[in-house]
């Protein structure tokens, strides 16, 4: 029985992978680094370190480590601003959350730094609905590597014993990804899986093993979930 969801934040919560693709052809390009859409899109799942590391060995340039946080600081302002008069995160999604969060306890599973995923659920209004979110850090692997369920797990047993509840196990939490390297990701990692096609093709999530695949999360409730899964 599924008592606990995952959500992948770009791409599911905030349907902003394109805007990401042009916020970093924008900073790569003044850099002298070409950024196309297969590769961009070739490189979901990856934290940003690792994506601009990558960008720049494609170019063969060299990449110190300030210029690395430049780059991806100016990617984070510009995309903010981008978003800032049109929030992607649509109110089906909210809804969604918000009623999920009343039966499942919720947490976010990204590779998106702590700051960026704050600003948008504080847009949002949804900041309150997540028990656990991890995020990019030092040593973290990036998807498609289990690592981050594994951490989110952990983390929301540590909260659930803290509130006199049993701990999960894996197969006990459903995951809800856009993208491949985040479909199995979750799948090592013994828990099932959801993909939404706000990112790429029906075909592609279900060659990466999602269960079950959705146009997107408006028209989802809890008593789907528990209907498709339990």
């Amino acid at each position: 029985m599924i008592k606990a969801i995952f959500f992948d934040f770009n791409g599911v919560i905030i349907n902003d992978e394109r805007i990401h693709l042009k916020a970093y052809r924008e900073v790569l390009s003044a850099e002298g680094v070409e950024l196309t859409d297969e590769d961009y899109f070739a490189s979901l799942g990856m934290d940003d370190v690792a994506f601009v590391r990558a960008a720049y060995a494609r170019g063969n340039k060299a990449l110190s480590d300030e210029t690395m946080r430049e780059v991806i600081q100016r990617e984070h302002a510009k995309h903010r601003e981008l978003i800032a008069n049109d929030l992607p995160v649509p109110s089906g999604v909210i809804s969604f959350i918000k009623s999920a969060a009343r039966r499942y306890d919720l947490g976010i599973v990204s590779m998106a730094v702590r700051s960026e995923i704050d600003h948008v659920l504080e847009l949002a209004g949804i900041t309150n609905q997540f028990l656990v979110v991890v995020s990019a850090e030092p040593g973290l692997k990036h998807k498609p590597a289990p690592d981050c369920y594994h951490l989110a797990l952990e983390l929301l047993n540590e909260k659930r014993r803290s509130r006199r509840d049993l701990p999960l196990l894996a197969d006990e939490c459903l995951v809800v990804e856009d993208a491949p390297p985040g479909i199995q990701a979750a799948l090592a990692a013994g828990m099932r899986a959801i993909g939404v096609t706000n990112t790429v093709t029906e075909p592609a999530l279900r060659e990466a093993g999602a269960e079950i695949v959705t146009p997107n999360l408006a028209d989802w409730s809890p008593d789907a979930v528990h209907h498709l899964f339990d």
